[in-house]
């Protein structure tokens, strides 16, 4: 099967994890919600699948190009 990973796309910091290893998830799913610049963006899944690995947690700070999640489908 395919995996797509999920990376971080700006500075800032989790406020929320909403995927555990395991979930099956769809296209537009909010996997997490990362606070920059006091706006809170969500960050949606690109692909139906289910998630194998997640790679961050509530009150992380996280740079461009680190993993959120890896989708497998």
């Amino acid at each position: 099967m395919a995996r797509e990973r999920v990376e971080v796309p700006i500075t800032g910091k989790i406020v929320s994890v909403n995927v555990k290893v395991g979930d099956t998830i769809k296209e537009g799913d909010v996997l997490c919600t990362l606070e920059s610049m006091k706006m809170e963006n969500p960050i949606l899944a690109p692909v139906d699948g289910t998630i194998t690995e997640v790679g961050v947690a509530v009150d992380q700070v996280v740079k461009p190009g680190e993993v959120i999640a890896v989708i497998e489908y």
